[in-house]
């Protein structure tokens, strides 16, 4: 724990695809033992039809209550680099196992695939989604949490970025080393857009499975933004 007179950020937590502001209350739960507010928030995307820009939209709503840094999971990393351009109180952006992507990239075009038929079209949950998004989470944990789950917006995996606030606002990229959504190696060269790098011995949702090590670390983070 820190003084209370030490003054600190709040943090905007900004879920996946499929997910939402759910996922992180484990983590909220820790990170009010480190001292450290936070605020989620709902995606369109995630159960809707929606794209990038009303995502961004839902974000810089979302920041308009907070001043502090924003996190962002996977595919939250698309619209949050687009959001955090126009929002002068983001003091900070981390990237956990996230695609940090740069103007005119998409999700699908980063793994040079074409963009997906069908706009108004929904993605359904992958198959075997405790292996892919909770290797390391408890299974009775990891299976409720996949009841949580809901269809994601074809249109959000090929909408393209038109602003990466990156390029103005500091950075982090957290690096989940045994993700089985995002292989490391594809973060690693993520991450090299990033002003620091660390690294953690998780699967993809360490918001789940090591919650007081993430918070620890974010915390880490969030403080330095003071200095």
């Amino acid at each position: 724990m820190y003084p209370d007179a030490v003054a600190t950020p709040t943090l905007l937590l900004v879920h996946g695809a499929w997910h939402g502001g759910w996922c992180w209350r484990k983590l909220q739960a820790a990170l009010d033992a480190e001292a450290i507010e936070s605020r989620t928030v709902d995606l369109p995307s995630a159960g809707g039809r929606e794209g990038i820009a009303e995502d961004v939209h839902a974000i810089r709503q979302a920041l308009t209550r907070i001043e502090g840094p924003v996190v962002a999971h996977s595919y939250g990393g698309i619209p949050v680099s687009q959001a955090i351009a126009e929002a002068p109180d983001v003091v900070h952006v981390v990237y956990l196992a996230a695609f940090q992507l740069d103007v005119g990239e998409s999700l699908l075009g980063s793994y040079g695939a074409p963009p997906l038929p069908g706009s108004e079209e929904m993605q359904a949950v992958p198959d075997d989604p405790v292996s892919l998004f909770y290797a390391d989470v408890p299974v009775s944990e990891a299976e409720q949490a996949v009841e949580r789950l809901l269809p994601q917006s074809t249109r959000s995996f090929s909408d393209v970025v038109e602003q990466a606030g990156w390029h103005l606002i500091p950075s982090t990229y957290i690096v989940c080393e045994r993700d089985q959504a995002l292989p490391a190696e594809r973060q690693e060269a993520l991450a090299g857009r990033a002003g620091a790098v660390h690294r953690m011995m998780s699967s993809h949702s360490p918001f789940l499975s090591v919650p007081e090590e993430l918070a620890a670390l974010l915390s880490k983070v969030a403080r330095s933004t003071l200095a």
